[in-house]
């Protein structure tokens, strides 16, 4: 018996509907590879982090206990070229954001993870009247001075990587993981984790914060987070040390300011206000565990308030 060879030609229906279910399981796939990738450990190891200060906001849950609105009345909220910003882009932080990680760093540039709802035709146009331009998924745009780089692209319709910089592209460097172990994300609505070194650098420090930043300065990596305690916060300060010897050293030292700012304000027969940073450096608590430091200091609303001038 011959077999004849048998020639198959696809309709052309059968090709459009090959092509779409290709490219819906391509998109699917795509999807549920960001979905599944992206959460905030994945884009923590994406941020630069040796030299720089970085930061994680929970706005979302922020917005949920009413702590966010107290940014309301805030500098940066009452600002022209912010609110001009917010019109145009249909934009506010306010309302639309839901989690921020941020690094500043201290060789130059700022880096962003936002997550919320983006309008993504308005900052596109947005981009065009400023006279930037945008290539593929990436905007750029110049701002408020000459060498200030804007760049931005979409990881995913609700998460937005941003980079303010020198750079026209620093955004680039969002696009992939660092090498090294996957970081741990730190508890709270809001933290901050950076090198010992760091706050001495910084162009204002409180009075009382001075003591605590030459205390840590030689520490490798620094945390502090913010979690919520009733109707009021908790700063929570995190130390890895070298060696448990190291971590009760640093005990003794934290105790020892904070017992002598109590002194201070007995001697002068006066009432630390836990409104201002005297109610914040005489009220810490400082343990350690093997190698890590912990120490933790209450937080009321209206230090918030005072700190933000909003009160």
């Amino acid at each position: 018996m011959i077999l004849r060879s048998v020639k198959f030609k696809p309709q052309p229906w059968q090709l459009i509907v090959a092509i779409a279910a290709f490219c819906g399981l391509s998109v699917g796939a795509f999807v549920w590879y960001h979905s599944t990738t992206l959460t905030p450990e994945a884009l923590l190891k994406r941020m630069p982090a040796s030299d720089s200060l970085v930061m994680w906001i929970d706005f979302a849950s922020l917005r949920r206990t009413g702590f966010l609105q107290l940014l309301a009345g805030a500098k940066s909220a009452e600002d022209p070229e912010y609110q001009s910003f917010v019109y145009a882009t249909r934009f506010d932080y306010m309302s639309d954001l839901d989690t921020a990680l941020v690094a500043f760093s201290h060789s130059g540039g700022s880096y962003f993870m936002l997550s919320g709802r983006f309008d993504w035709k308005s900052l596109r146009n947005y981009v065009t009247r400023e006279h930037g331009e945008c290539v593929n998924s990436l905007c750029r745009v110049v701002g408020s001075a000459p060498d200030r780089h804007i760049s931005f692209l979409p990881l995913r319709r609700d998460l937005m990587a941003m980079a303010v910089s020198t750079e026209p592209y620093a955004v680039n460097d969002l696009a992939i993981a660092r090498p090294g172990p996957n970081p741990k994300m730190p508890e709270g609505l809001v933290w901050l984790r950076f090198p010992g070194w760091l706050p001495k650098y910084a162009a204002s420090l409180p009075d009382g914060m001075r003591p605590f930043a030459r205390i840590i300065e030689n520490s490798p990596n620094v945390t502090v987070s913010f979690v919520p305690d009733r109707d009021r916060l908790v700063a929570k300060l995190e130390i890895q040390c070298r060696s448990a010897l190291e971590a009760a050293d640093l005990v003794t030292q934290f105790s020892s300011v904070t017992e002598t700012a109590r002194s201070l304000f007995a001697r002068e027969h006066q009432t630390p206000n836990p409104a201002d940073f005297s109610g914040i450096v005489t009220s810490g608590t400082f343990r350690s565990d093997g190698p890590q430091l912990e120490g933790a200091w209450p937080i009321d609303r209206a230090f918030v308030q005072n700190l933000l001038g909003t009160k």
